[in-house]
């Protein structure tokens, strides 16, 4: 009781904080100074963009003749290996997932026969359908799912989420007349919750986590249960910190209170799946728990298919078709669509299935032990350092790393001018580093921890020294209470991914 009546009042002030900041940005002065600034962040972020495409030449423009393909092939691989990260000698987190050349080629030629088919005309593509059909069922295998089990696939895991979550909103509409529609989660859970309940007008309840296992607090998110709970939501595990929630126990609240529970197991689910035949067995977090209604897994990252494809899966029919979207007044006809786009690349399916069928369990079960004992591996050697500290117990794949003795944006920063790209955390600081099939490969994984103990030793001997660059602004806006200057931030960080450049030669 008292911590329901804590997180009330919490809610009420941080809900007047920021009405107060919102209100202070109209005096003119402040309003100056923060565009002032956004005007010197923009131009930072514009500057790194142009640094990083300073060898390019940009087309504008489109040639009067077209182009022949010995010089577009050209063009795509320089525009591919324009960045500074060497992703394909495991230099990066995550990212990238596996890199085969014998695929790569079979992915091509794949394509290449389903590039123009598209799974919106069943009755042309009738094959598209057949192999996006069976996608699904071996996830739902996979996922141990009965023969009620089905799903969709979506172009990625945020639109799984976003699916499910359209999904339990509708079927909360029609079953329990819920009118305004809650989603109790970790703060932990993927960002796609957010970005769902924007676009869904659902509003999210987020539960802290608890502070040594990283994982969501289960009397909290009890606690936060109300009449309006269309659903709650566990991660297998999570984006930042690598850490899996107490399905188990979510899924007991679902039963007990009559809720779908969604588990994401977006990032890591082509692992977890396959973990106890690896013989590294996972607590259960999937359809063998009853609680568990829905589960998010992404083909495009462990299941190594190309970029665009993730599975939404359910428990049985009655959730799904709410998923579906259907128009039946419409002149031009019946119209039903399963996931958010009409049309979809039915090469994207092609591929994914290809995928499945080139590497087969055994070697999916091969690539989780390799994968796992890495992980494992550099997890026990940095236990082993002085000065920064593992946040919780890696699950799969991802491993957080903190510091108590100097700001860990440091040692993201020094390994970065080694070659090696992290990912960056807030509340609180940290860095992770995602282990893909490409860091099993001989001497990756030494030399990612002899770097980062060469780094430390020097970042410990001037540990008050400040950060520097990108990581000092990330890190600086963790103070700024008003939020929406931080959202005015990262608008201008997307403005310059479309930087381009005129070129006075094409006018």
């Amino acid at each position: 009781h008292n911590i329901c009546i804590y997180i009330y009042y919490t809610g009420l002030l941080e809900r007047g904080k920021k009405q107060v900041f919102k209100l202070v940005r109209y005096i003119p002065s402040i309003r100056d100074r923060i565009n002032k600034e956004l005007v010197s962040v923009n131009e930072t972020f514009e500057k790194d963009v142009m640094e990083r495409l300073k060898k390019a030449s940009f087309i504008v423009r489109l040639p009067k003749n077209g182009l022949k393909n010995e010089e577009i092939l050209n063009l795509i691989n320089q525009s591919i290996h324009l960045g500074d990260y060497d992703w394909e000698a495991g230099r990066v987190s995550g990212a990238v997932y596996r890199t085969n050349n014998e695929l790569a080629k079979l992915m091509g030629d794949v394509y290449t026969i389903a590039s123009y088919t598209n799974p919106l005309h069943p009755d042309i593509f009738p094959g598209i359908c057949k192999m996006e059909a069976e996608v699904v069922r071996i996830a739902c295998h996979l996922f141990n799912g009965d023969k009620e089990s089905c799903g969709t696939m979506s172009s990625g895991g945020t639109e799984s989420i976003l699916l499910a979550c359209k999904a339990y909103r509708d079927y909360a509409r029609e079953v329990k007349n819920i009118k305004k529609p809650e989603i109790v989660m970790p703060i932990t859970a993927h960002a796609a919750f957010d970005k769902a309940a924007q676009y869904l007008n659902i509003k999210l309840r987020v539960i802290p986590v608890n502070p040594n296992s990283y994982t969501v607090s289960i009397q909290t998110m009890k606690r936060a249960i109300t009449k309006n709970t269309i659903m709650l939501v566990g991660s297998a595990p999570n984006f930042p910190y690598g850490t899996m929630d107490n399905i188990e126990a979510i899924s007991e609240l679902g039963l007990k209170y009559n809720i779908p529970v969604h588990v994401d197991a977006c990032l890591g689910g082509f692992l977890a799946c396959f973990m106890d035949d690896a013989g590294y067995p996972l607590p259960p977090f999937d359809f063998r728990l009853p609680g568990v209604t829905s589960i998010s897994a992404d083909t495009h990252k462990y299941g190594y298919a190309p970029k665009g494809s993730s599975l939404i899966l359910y428990r049985n029919k009655k959730y799904r078709h709410h998923q579906y979207t259907v128009t039946t007044e419409w002149p031009g006809g019946l119209y039903g669509s399963p996931t958010i786009g009409g049309s979809r690349a039915g090469g994207i399916i092609a591929t994914c299935w290809a995928t499945l069928m080139h590497y087969g369990h055994d070697e999916y079960v091969k690539s989780t032990k390799m994968i796992i004992e890495t992980t494992r591996y550099i997890e026990r050697k940095l236990r082993a350092i002085d000065g920064i500290f593992i946040y919780g117990v890696p699950a799969t794949s991802v491993i957080a790393i903190g510091s108590n003795e100097f700001h860990i944006y440091r040692l993201s920063e020094a390994l970065s001018a080694k070659g090696w790209n992290l990912n960056s955390l807030q509340f609180p600081c940290g860095i992770h580093i995602c282990v893909t099939h490409v860091h099993t490969k001989p001497g990756i994984a030494d030399q990612f921890i002899e770097d980062l103990k060469t780094e430390l030793k020097i970042i410990m001997e001037s540990r008050d020294t400040l950060v520097e660059g990108k990581l000092a602004m990330y890190g600086m806006s963790q103070s700024i209470p008003d939020r929406n200057i931080i959202g005015d931030f990262t608008k201008c960080f997307l403005d310059s991914m479309y930087y381009t450049k005129e070129d006075e030669t094409q006018k």
